[in-house]
């Protein structure tokens, strides 16, 4: 049985709360450290394939996340005059669906409301000053003078952890040529599953979020030497884009999009902590361990998981050291499969929107196939 009774965790988003959840339901003192001083989450929609549910379930919260989310299926996909080329997918396994669409929202409101359930200590508008990260014990300086003692802390601060920072040194996001858009509607009444369309300067998804929602993904490059844009222009130039899709979903919510506030746009960056991901007492997880582009749909997923394993070996080791060595045994190798994985379909359409030939033998396809063969393995 671990000695771990009272864990900080730093930051309070996806990654953050999974932890505080699956340690709060063993008994354990959770602290969660959230420099926004209340939550405001946009980032509009975000699709969770059987292996996020299976993990959101280990913490009790699946059922509620579907029930105010979307259940789907294989995602259909079509070249971009709407000329259906396949699925993609992992069929369903069991209880769970082949994917769920929600509202970032709505999750991190189904997180919130069961991390308070459980007795989970929200300190906002605050994060770590100082860390002293001894082999017994971290002691931490907060942003607002207080102090405080722990027997771990894990970092889910995000791909720019400024934890990940003190602790190991300066890991910065490398932009990876691309960028993403999205943008929330009313669902569309033929939407029955989540859609892909394929052009020449773009690749465009609409995404189920619930019965009366959906969102809409663009992924694109605008260059290498400064990917970020004026907001000024965002309506005109994601219509733009838009334009190269004579589709009647396309056609039926691009007078929609009216809204430069509504528009989440980012460039696509990345970052990977070597292994290990811990150090005496910090142990760093999700986007600040292995972030990565979405182009399989797993960030998140793969958060959820880290808190979910890590909250199981906390109770299956005595010491904090075997803890972590056996989190890095079962997460290194599977986080880095989809991270690589990840960033070679980002490469591949990056020379594709570019009007350059694939790399000898590059078969995306196959290569998501076998990376969403390999998330739905165990974890």
């Amino acid at each position: 049985m671990s000695s771990v009774k009272k864990v900080l965790i730093v930051g309070g988003g996806i990654g953050g709360q999974s932890a505080a959840i699956a340690l709060a339901k063993d008994g354990v003192s959770v602290e969660i450290a959230e420099r926004l001083e209340a939550y405001n989450v946009y980032g509009v929609g975000i699709i969770q394939q059987a292996n996020a549910l299976k993990a959101l379930d280990k913490i009790g919260i699946a059922d509620e996340a579907m029930k105010r989310g979307f259940p789907y299926g294989q995602v259909k996909m079509f070249t971009a005059g709407g000329h259906a080329v396949g699925v993609a997918g992992p069929p369903p396994m069991g209880k769970y669906p082949s994917h769920n669409g929600v509202s970032r929202r709505i999750l991190h409101d189904v997180m919130y409301e069961e991390a308070i359930k459980r007795g989970v200590n929200y300190r906002m508008g605050l994060t770590v000053k100082t860390i002293e990260n001894n082999e017994d014990h971290v002691s931490v300086v907060f942003t607002d003078g207080t102090e405080g003692v722990y027997d771990i802390l894990i970092a889910a601060d995000g791909i720019k952890s400024e934890v990940r920072k003190m602790v190991f040194g300066d890991y910065k996001p490398q932009y990876m040529g691309l960028s993403v858009w999205r943008y929330a509607f009313k669902k569309h009444e033929d939407l029955d599953t989540g859609y892909i369309y394929y052009g020449k300067r773009s690749k465009i998804g609409f995404i189920p979020m619930s019965e009366d929602s959906m969102y809409m993904f663009l992924v694109s490059s605008e260059g290498a030497d400064n990917p970020w844009i004026e907001k000024s222009a965002y309506i005109s130039m994601l219509k733009d884009y838009l334009s190269e899709y004579p589709v009647k979903i396309v056609n039926d919510v691009i007078g929609q999009i009216t809204e430069p506030d509504l528009v989440n746009y980012r460039p696509l960056e990345a970052t990977h902590l070597p292994n290990p991901w811990y150090k005496n007492r910090v142990i760093i997880i999700g986007d600040a361990a292995h972030a990565t582009v979405p182009q399989l749909g797993s960030g998140a997923a793969l958060a959820i998981e880290d808190a979910v394993v890590l909250s199981e070996e906390l109770k299956s080791n005595v010491s904090v050291e075997d803890t972590f060595k056996a989190f890095m045994k079962r997460r290194y190798d599977r986080c880095m499969m989809v991270v690589n994985a990840s960033e070679t379909l980002a490469a591949w359409e990056l020379l594709e929107f570019q009007g350059k030939p694939l790399p000898e033998g590059a078969h995306p396809g196959k290569l998501i196939g076998q990376a969403v063969g390999g998330l739905m393995a165990p974890f």
